[in-house]
């Protein structure tokens, strides 16, 4: 088994040669001068090489522990480099392995935080706090309780600047952080959505440094353009607070998407739109009624009281294990346009109401296709 790296990572897999040979013991010499040990060697090692000649083979026995083959050259059975290789059962047993890859890259992490070996970039993003902390928390959520399903990723392009613009729903913003672990854990590039969020996210004293750590930036019209400007992967929800504190009778139905400040973002830097669907979010947090009142006291911009919330206190925040899709659609070409074109409030308006009428159809489409909302 490899060793950890100074990054958490496997290293190469180390191979040892084992000689195999007892130490000579002391004894009379032959007749012929020579050590009778020696001879006794010779001959044994004569016959293990006639016996692997007459047997055929190359390479070691893989039962036989994953020995080199002939020549100091590991066999097929010695590297396993596909996907299972970090989880095989290591010297601790089943799972050991695991356990062992998770242990280093902890330790590597803690390291590279003492010593400061890490990046943030001007936005305050911290990708090695993303990668190693925030996304492994996410993971068991998004693989094994909503059970995502991806779809267009071939859509999003592997390099350079781009918009993924999406629908928002589900009373908390979970649907962003499912598809911002979507496009790192399946995209082939492995890219980070830098996602514009609401003025709130960042007046919440624990919420608003964890906000900025992990990507996320004010959803103003500057931000967006210097983050695709610098070639970016960037994620808008252009409902907003309207969308996703919608009531449930409302479910899958498009709130406005504001007056297209993303679309101007896109037409200034020449990326492409990329409308996306999710479908499944919205059952979540089944919203049955806004306790506006209440709300308005704490400066919120909605309270909501679901089936479980606030009957069961602390539990009703359990979201309900509703079954996700999340397609990427083709995306929308804005490189045929000038810069100047984001001045012209009716090609605006009009690549607006496009991207929201494309994200409405497909979302159409999508609940058609799901047999339930929990498989």
């Amino acid at each position: 088994m490899g060793r950890p790296g100074a990054n958490g990572r496997k290293g190469p897999v180390g191979l040892h040669v084992v000689d195999g040979t007892r130490p000579a013991r002391g004894r009379r010499p032959a007749a012929g001068g020579g050590d009778a040990t020696d001879e006794a060697t010779d001959g044994r090692a004569t016959r293990d090489t006639t016996a692997a000649a007459g047997d055929g083979s190359a390479g070691a026995d893989p039962s036989a522990g994953g020995e080199p083959s002939a020549g100091g050259e590991p066999s097929a059975g010695d590297v396993n480099s596909g996907p299972g290789a970090d989880s095989a059962p290591g010297p601790g047993g089943p799972g050991g392995g695991e356990l062992e890859r998770v242990l280093a890259e902890t330790l590597a992490f803690l390291r590279r935080r003492i010593t400061g070996d890490y990046t943030v970039d001007e936005h305050g993003f911290d990708v090695d706090l993303t990668e190693h902390v925030v996304a492994p928390l996410l993971r068991p959520i998004y693989r094994n309780y909503f059970r995502v399903e991806t779809r267009g990723l071939e859509n999003i392009p592997d390099e350079g600047g781009a918009l993924v613009v999406s629908n928002h729903s589900g009373t908390l913003p979970l649907d962003a952080m499912m598809t911002a672990l979507a496009v790192l854990d399946h995209h082939p590039a492995h890219r980070h959505l830098r996602m514009l969020a609401a003025d709130l996210v960042f007046a919440v004293p624990f919420l608003a440094p964890l906000a900025r750590k992990t990507g996320n930036t004010l959803a103003c019209q500057a931000d967006a353009e210097r983050l695709l400007t610098a070639g970016h992967l960037v994620g808008v929800w252009p409902e907003g607070f309207k969308g996703i504190g919608k009531p449930f009778s409302e479910r899958y139905k498009l709130q406005r998407f504001g007056r297209g400040g993303f679309v101007s973002a896109a037409l200034r830097t020449g990326a492409p739109i990329i409308p996306t669907t999710v479908v499944g979010a919205e059952e979540i947090y089944p919203m049955i009624g806004n306790a506006r009142t209440l709300a308005r006291l704490l400066g919120l911009p909605y309270l909501p009281i679901t089936p479980t919330f606030p009957l069961l206190g602390l539990l009703g925040l359990l979201p309900l294990p509703s079954k996700w899709i999340i397609e990427f659609g083709e995306p929308v070409d804005t490189s045929r346009y000038t810069a100047a074109a984001a001045e012209d409030p009716m090609l605006v308006f009009e690549l607006n109401d496009r991207i929201r009428e494309t994200i409405q159809h497909t979302l159409y489409g999508l609940l058609m296709q799901r047999r339930s909302v929990f498989f």
